[in-house]
């Protein structure tokens, strides 16, 4: 799985942490960074909660070209 540094620069733009966003989808830091890391795919449902709190569609953040 491939780094998401598009999930990575959005929050970097809005200059929330990896812990803010957590709190605010309701997962671990760990989790965050697992995700941008590409350690970790994300279930749908976190997907979207993470789109809703950067104001990014799925396709901006989780679709790879």
């Amino acid at each position: 799985m491939a780094k998401n540094l598009k999930l990575k620069s959005a929050r970097a733009a809005l200059d929330m942490s990896q812990q803010a966003l957590a709190e605010a989808v309701g997962v671990s830091r760990q989790t965050i960074n697992a995700i941008e890391k590409g350690d970790y795919n994300p279930t749908i449902n976190l997907c979207i909660a993470i789109c809703k709190v950067l104001d990014k569609t799925l396709d901006e953040l989780f679709w790879e070209n």
